[in-house]
C-alpha cells in the first residue's frame, strides 16, 4: 500500500484535489531535474576547434589612420553546409558529411573572417576593422565567400578554399585563394590543428595581395 503524500506541516494526508495538485508539481520537478542533470543523448567532444593567426598584431603595438582610410573585412559568406558549427567532410562531389566528435567552437565564417582581419592587421600597414564595427566608416572593403573549410575524404586533405572581393574607390578585383594540407587520420584531433594550418595559409595569401 503507498502512503498517503503528507502535508509539509502535518502529518495528516492531504484532500484529493490538493494531493492531485502536489503530485503534479513533483513531477515537473522531477523532470526538470532530469533535465539539468541529463544535458544530451550524445556524448559531447572533447574539445572544440577554433582558428588561432599565426600573424597576430603583438600587444603594445597598433596603427593609426583616417577612419574613410581603414579597410573593413566581412565575415565570409557560406552555403549551407558551412553555416553549421559541425566540420564538414566531402564524400564526393554530390555527397557531404560531418567529421565524427568534431565542432568548431563558433561559426567557420565568423572564425575565419577574424583570422582574415588579424592577419592583415598584423602587418602594420594600415587600420583594419571588423565589419560590425561601428568606426568601420571605409568604402573599401574584403568581402568573399568561403567555399571550402573541411575534410576531402578522396585526397585525404583538408582543404580551405576562398573567393575573395576588393572594393576599393569604385573598383572590383576578385581572387581565388586555396590551401591544401595532407592528414594521415580523419579525426578531430588530426584534422583540427591541419585545418588551422591551412586557414592560416590561405590568410596569408589574401594579405599579401591586399598590400
Amino acid at each position: 500500500m503507498r502512503s498517503p503524500i503528507l502535508h509539509p506541516h502535518s502529518n495528516r494526508p492531504l484532500p484529493g484535489r490538493r494531493r492531485a495538485t502536489a503530485l503534479l508539481v513533483a513531477a515537473t520537478l522531477a523532470l526538470a531535474l532530469g533535465g539539468c542533470i541529463r544535458l544530451g543523448a550524445g556524448k559531447p567532444p572533447a574539445s572544440l576547434l577554433t582558428l588561432t593567426a599565426s600573424q597576430a598584431l603583438a600587444p603594445g603595438n597598433g596603427s593609426s589612420g583616417k577612419g574613410e582610410d581603414a579597410l573593413v573585412v566581412y565575415d565570409p559568406e557560406v552555403d549551407r553546409t558551412l553555416a553549421v558549427q559541425r566540420v564538414a567532410v566531402t564524400v564526393d562531389p554530390s555527397n557531404v558529411a560531418y567529421l565524427k566528435d568534431a565542432l568548431w567552437v563558433e561559426r567557420p565564417a565568423r572564425l575565419f573572417g577574424a583570422l582574415l582581419a588579424e592577419t592583415i592587421r598584423a602587418r602594420g600597414k594600415q587600420l583594419v576593422f571588423a565589419a560590425d564595427d561601428r568606426a568601420a566608416l571605409s568604402q573599401r572593403r574584403l568581402t568573399g565567400r568561403l567555399l571550402a573549410m573541411g575534410y576531402d575524404a578522396g585526397s585525404h586533405a583538408v582543404v580551405v578554399r576562398y573567393d575573395a572581393v576588393r572594393s576599393e574607390s569604385g573598383k572590383l578585383a576578385t581572387r581565388r585563394f586555396e590551401s591544401r594540407v595532407p592528414v594521415a587520420r580523419a579525426d578531430a584531433e588530426t584534422v583540427g590543428p591541419a585545418l588551422n594550418a591551412a586557414a592560416n595559409a590561405v590568410a596569408g595569401e589574401v594579405a599579401d595581395w591586399i598590400g
